[in-house]
């Protein structure tokens, strides 16, 4: 069974940054896809940013425009997690954040329908 967990999510002012962290167990990182989305109220669930994960190093890392820029990966592969640090956050950043995983990679990376498996997210918010 593959478990998926978010953490990090908060209240923050504009400007500031957050850490985001997906936690997986019964999965391996290495070797597949892994992505943020976001969903704000109302909204469809966009995708944020993804990289895949190599054996040596994660490559092809895409993001939507509007976070280019504010972020960077961080992989903790012993402990089967990855960091995503959004830097100068801005209140449009604002939503429940969501890490999904695919084993292998995709021609799509930023679409929700490419993932097998999810976490239940994270909140984030951010005032003005």
């Amino acid at each position: 069974q593959v478990d998926l967990v978010e953490s990090g999510g908060g209240s923050v002012q504009a400007g500031g940054s957050l850490r985001l962290s997906c936690s997986a167990s019964g999965y391996t990182f290495t070797g597949g896809r892994m992505a943020w989305f976001r969903q704000a109220p109302g909204k469809e669930r966009e995708g944020v940013a993804t990289v895949y994960i190599g054996e040596t190093e994660t490559t092809d890392i895409t993001s939507v425009s509007s976070i280019k820029g504010r972020f960077a990966f961080f992989p903790d592969i012993a402990a089967n997690t990855i960091h995503l640090q959004i830097y100068r956050l801005k209140p449009e950043d604002t939503g429940r954040y969501y890490c999904a995983v695919r084993r292998g990679n995709s021609a799509e990376p930023l679409r929700p329908e490419s993932y097998t498996y999810w976490g239940q997210g994270t909140q984030v918010t951010v005032s003005s």
